[in-house]
């Protein structure tokens, strides 16, 4: 990522180490249920697949970062994929403890999971099928402590574009929006 070159203050500068750190718990290995069929569709494992296939193509990406307003735009290639897409790969709802976790509403195009409990980090996925493939999947994520609270929307549309949208509120520090949308180029 360029952030660095948007000339933070010191004060946004330590709001992302804020952000980075609550990002921790959630960069655990997965546990996966072993031996079992996945409940759920393998959102880890089709991000994984799409940064192996991302990495092969290394197609030109038009990439515009905004954090509180401030935008900056570079046509780039992505050197590491699975870092890009890491809030998709880590929104995985595929735990063992999860199993029961969501609701499953389904259409002939449409798989929508909505989570049953308020303290689950994803809040709810939308994919869009058509047949066996995913044209697009939604992720809404939602994290709130005594010290922040942060919501993302992710939204991916595979060999097209990704846009992540990240709101976070820290106490004692305020309000921070960020927004990141990458465009392949063809």
């Amino acid at each position: 990522m360029y952030w660095y070159k948007l000339k933070l203050s010191p004060i946004t500068a330590f709001l992302g180490g804020i952000m980075l750190i609550s990002g921790l718990p959630s960069c655990r290995p997965d546990i996966k249920q072993s031996g079992a069929v996945l409940k759920y569709v393998d959102i880890s494992g089709f991000f994984k697949a799409d940064t192996a296939k991302l990495t092969k193509l290394n197609p030109l990406v038009n990439k515009t970062v905004t954090h509180n307003g401030v935008t900056e735009n570079k046509t780039l290639h992505i050197t590491n994929w699975g870092q890009e897409l890491n809030l998709f790969i880590q929104s995985d709802i595929n735990r063992p403890a999860w199993k029961n976790s969501y609701k499953i509403q389904t259409t002939d195009s449409l798989i929508v999971y909505q989570a049953k409990y308020p303290d689950l980090r994803t809040t709810r996925i939308v994919i869009k099928k058509e047949g066996n493939k995913i044209k697009w999947v939604l992720i809404f994520n939602h994290t709130k402590n005594l010290l922040y609270e942060t919501r993302e929307k992710l939204s991916y549309f595979p060999d097209s574009a990704y846009l992540i949208e990240k709101w976070q509120h820290v106490k004692l520090m305020g309000l921070n929006n960020y927004r990141i949308e990458g465009i392949l180029k063809k």
